[in-house]
Formats: structure tokens, C-alpha cells, sequence
């Protein structure tokens, strides 16, 4: 994210209209406070890097790229830039060879010129360019951090497919990570019992619950590397398992890329447990 308050990169008239004096401007710019990107268009110390890469182009940061930057959960592992241009305007182009800045273009209104969309926006976008999967992951951390309110989803319902309105009618704000949330939307369609971040007697809170007994822990990519988080894993599935819970333990990489395993993993034991 980048860093510092204020907008990250602002076109001469805006920093003018707040306040600030066009000697100002070029003495901030001699000592390194601005950074001049292109004529007329200003960066402040420590602007993200795809924050400047978009302003090149002429546009702000868009969908993964601009979720990323607010903190959200994104499945998606590419780096490239969504930049969000304006409707009706036209892409300069990008200084560095073989380009992979992915273009958005809307006519969505504007905060300023190179401000990032609203939170909506965002996932709007994302549903449009990376699928229904995304965009359900980033809702339901928009709704866990609290950076929607009823008047979003009501437009977000309005101005989403039919798919899109299936996620926000499933979202809820208690999921802990991504992992989880995918899980979730993954098994809708079993009619399974599904609840997170439930607390387990001598366990601890743990991340999903399907019926009464099976237990799905989702490890991330940063957790559970080493000997010591390996062993706490293990000593809390077997506290759950002198409660009569059965525990299942998937990571990243199987649950984002081998999903069919850890699928039939889940639902056969659903069965034996009666987890419906």
C-alpha cells in the first residue's frame, strides 16, 4: 500500500485547488516530497508503485490491483496492474516494454483524478474481469472490515449479474480469510450446514464447521511453515478429537488448485458424520 495521507498521485489543479501555492509545488518537487510523473501530474513520497504505473497510463489503480491496495482478500497470484480509465478518454501509453497493465474502462464518477473507484467499484470490477470466485472473496473481507454499507450492496445488487447477486446474497462478515470464504461458496451448492469461525470446547475457535462434527481448518500460504505451528495444529485437532469432532486440514495450494481432492474429501465425510 502506499504510503503517507492524502491523495497518492494528483494533477497540478487539485494540489493548487487544496490550498498550496505554485512556488510550494516546485520547491516540494526540488526536495523529493513530489515527484513530477508526467506533465501536470504529481506523485507524493512513497506512492505505491502501481499507483505511478497506473498514473502513467493515464488512469488510477482498478479492481485486484485497487483491492490489493485497500486490503482486501484477492485470490488472484498475477502482479499485473488494473488501471481504471475514464469512459470516454483515451490511454497514454506506458513507458516501460511488454506492458501487462490490464485496462478498466468505465464511466463511473470520480473522487478526484487518479483516485482509486469506491470499495462497490471495486468489486463491480472484479466480478467483470476475474469471476464471481473473486469478487465473493473480496466482498466478504469488504464486509468484515466494515467497508460497505447497505446503500453499496443495494447498488452493487443493482448493477451485477446474476451470479454476482447469488455472492451477495450468500456474503456474510464473520469469515477469517479468503481460504474460508472460498470454501464456503465452493460447497453452496451440497446444502451443507456451514459455519465459521466457531469456538470448539479445549479448542479454540476454528475456521469452518460443517454440521456438528467435521471441522475444516483453511491454513494460508504465510501460516503453519514451521515445527511449532505444526505441532499446535496437531495438539488442537486432537483436543477436538477427544470431543468427538473430525478434522480436516487443507492448505492454499489445495484448496485453490487441487479443489476436486479436497471436494470429495469433505463430502465423504460429511456423509459418515451426517453433516447435512
Amino acid at each position: 500500500m502506499c504510503t503517507g495521507a492524502g491523495r497518492a498521485v494528483s494533477v497540478y489543479s487539485e494540489l493548487i485547488a487544496d490550498g498550496v501555492s505554485r512556488r510550494w509545488v516546485q520547491a516540494a518537487t526540488r526536495r523529493g516530497a513530489l515527484r513530477q510523473i508526467r506533465r501536470g501530474v504529481y506523485a507524493t513520497f512513497g506512492a505505491c508503485e502501481p499507483a505511478l504505473t497506473a498514473a502513467l497510463h493515464g488512469g488510477a489503480i482498478a479492481c485486484i490491483t485497487a483491492a490489493r491496495h485497500a486490503g482486501l482478500w484477492v485470490l488472484s497470484e498475477d502482479d499485473s496492474v488494473h488501471v481504471w480509465l475514464r469512459g470516454g478518454g483515451h490511454e497514454r501509453r506506458h513507458a516501460e516494454k511488454g506492458c501487462t497493465c490490464v485496462p478498466h474502462w468505465d464511466g463511473a464518477a470520480r473522487g478526484d483524478s487518479f483516485g482509486p473507484p469506491t470499495t462497490a467499484g471495486i468489486l463491480r470490477q472484479i466480478l467483470a474481469c476475474a469471476g464471481v470466485e473473486e469478487f465473493f472473496v473480496a466482498l466478504e473481507s469488504a464486509l468484515r472490515k466494515g467497508m460497505l454499507h447497505q446503500a453499496d450492496l443495494d447498488w452493487l445488487r443493482l448493477h451485477t449479474n446474476e451470479s454476482g447477486r447469488e455472492a451477495l446474497a450468500l456474503a456474510r462478515a464473520d469469515a477469517d480469510s479468503g481460504l474460508e470464504s472460498l470454501v464456503r461458496w465452493r460447497l453452496r451448492r451440497h446444502n451443507l450446514a456451514v459455519r465459521t469461525q466457531v469456538v470448539i470446547p479445549s479448542t479454540g475457535r476454528v475456521d469452518l464447521l460443517i454440521g456438528e462434527r467435521l471441522i475444516v481448518e483453511a491454513d494460508g500460504r504465510e501460516n503453519h511453515h514451521d515445527a511449532e505451528h505444526r505441532h499446535k495444529d496437531l495438539v488442537r485437532d486432537a483436543h477436538a478429537a477427544m470431543w468427538g469432532y473430525v478434522t480436516l486440514r487443507f492448505d492454499y495450494a489445495m484448496i485453490v488448485h487441487d479443489w476436486d481432492l479436497v471436494e470429495r474429501a469433505i463430502l465423504s465425510h460429511s456423509a459418515r458424520l451426517g453433516a447435512s
